[in-house]
């Protein structure tokens, strides 16, 4: 079956359509959300769930599901989290059991995913307010921040797991910008606002694009993240860094990386691009990327797409965003599917290889950025939080007068 071409706003909304039914079709009584949909039918990834707390809000607002399902949806969720979810010190493992919420794939406590998902239990006690702020407050006042600092270095451990105790350090830019506005806010376990402004912000040029703050890898999501939740338009910190203009230089480069590199791997295009964590032919991998980044490329970059690579930038390159969205809809009807664009796609083989795969996350980015670049709804709840505004406070990451904003 051909599907009839779309373009700009009619586009962007029956992808967003389509991306809410993984969240309300992927989850179960219990308010868990498949990490994905092959291969892992009875486990539920937390950062997953996270985004999926949004894509409840938003598909009430675009009339998918009803207020009161929403609501309860969401009150069934949080109840799952307060009494069920298996995890220490307030954070909870990356993945879980469907039906019972115990830890699944000997998968690590995760601070990030934690995060993630307690920003999607933050922005529907703001949505929703009453019992689920409520319970949303209950779960963040929880979570100890203070023990997942690693007290040598002042950075957050990477990951925790009870059988080798903790790894690794958020010692470099990354996706981790929420940790920090999280943590210094609590009122029971906050951090060191020093915490903030002691991770490497090392600078690199891509071309003519230049001073990128960029992650150890290059891959896009990392310069996503945080944004999705947080407003940092029109905001700088007291060093001076604008991370909204750091995110929308990093997309750029990663746009323009492709493009360089289309005689080495024929997915690569003006308007196929968008490297970041995804599926690929052989299995996830979290090392695909675009210069300025310090791990090898030649290594990790096979010519794999990810359509949400370039979609979920879509609120810092938003006609370089729209322009990829429309060729892989118009263009490779082969990406198409019930949830939207899948997962990824990789030309630059003997067989044109396509994800078989939705996942959680990647459909999670794309809801929020979407519904962000289309209203500004997540920001706009989401900035009505009193920790997320605390911590932009205490951090010094305030509005400059002198940027125009988004929206």
């Amino acid at each position: 079956m051909r599907i009839v071409k779309l373009y700009g706003k009619d586009l962007l909304l029956k992808e967003l359509q389509h991306s809410l039914k993984y969240f309300i079709h992927e989850s179960n009584e219990n308010g868990l959300i498949r990490d994905k949909t092959v291969y892992s039918k009875n486990i539920a990834s937390i950062a997953a769930v996270g985004y999926g707390l949004a894509a409840l809000a938003i598909s009430v607002e675009r009339k998918v599901i009803k207020y009161e399902e929403g609501y309860e949806r969401a009150n069934r969720t949080l109840d799952t989290f307060l009494n069920n979810v298996e995890g220490e010190n307030g954070f909870f493992y990356h993945f879980v059991n469907m039906k019972n919420g115990k830890r699944e794939w000997n998968s690590e406590i995760s601070i990030i995913d934690t995060a993630i998902f307690i920003c999607g239990a933050l922005f529907v006690g703001e949505y929703f307010n009453g019992i689920i702020k409520t319970k949303a407050d209950k779960l963040y006042n929880r979570i100890n921040w203070k023990w997942y600092v690693n007290p040598k270095t002042n950075y957050f451990f990477m990951g925790y797991k009870p059988e080798i105790g903790f790894w690794g350090n958020w010692d470099m830019y990354a996706e981790q910008l929420m940790l920090y506005i999280l943590g210094v806010a609590s009122e029971k376990y906050s951090i060191n606002k020093d915490m903030y402004y002691e991770f490497k912000r090392t600078k690199k040029d891509y071309k003519d694009i230049k001073d990128i703050i960029f992650s150890y890898g290059g891959s896009l999501f990392t310069y996503q993240y945080s944004h999705a939740w947080i407003d940092f338009n029109g905001k700088k910190d007291i060093e001076g860094v604008d991370w909204f203009e750091n995110s929308r230089k990093a997309t750029l480069a990663n746009r323009e990386y492709c493009i360089n590199n289309m005689d080495k791997f024929k997915t690569f295009n003006e308007n196929s691009w968008g490297l970041t964590a995804c599926v690929g032919p052989s299995g996830y991998s979290g090392g695909y990327g675009a210069l300025p980044s310090f791990s090898n490329l030649d290594i990790e970059n096979d010519g794999t797409v990810a359509p949400c690579g370039a979609i979920g930038s879509i609120v810092f390159t938003p006609k370089e965003s729209i322009k990829a969205l429309e060729f892989f809809y118009n263009e490779c009807p082969y990406l198409w599917g019930k949830y939207g664009l899948k997962d990824s796609y990789n030309l630059a083989r003997t067989k044109r290889w396509v994800a078989k795969e939705y996942l959680g996350i990647d459909k999670g980015i794309e809801v929020l950025m979407i519904e962000n670049y289309l209203t500004g709804f997540v920001w706009k709840y989401m900035m009505k939080n009193k920790y997320i505004r605390n911590g932009l406070k205490i951090l010094g990451i305030t509005k400059n007068k002198n940027l125009q904003l988004l929206y």
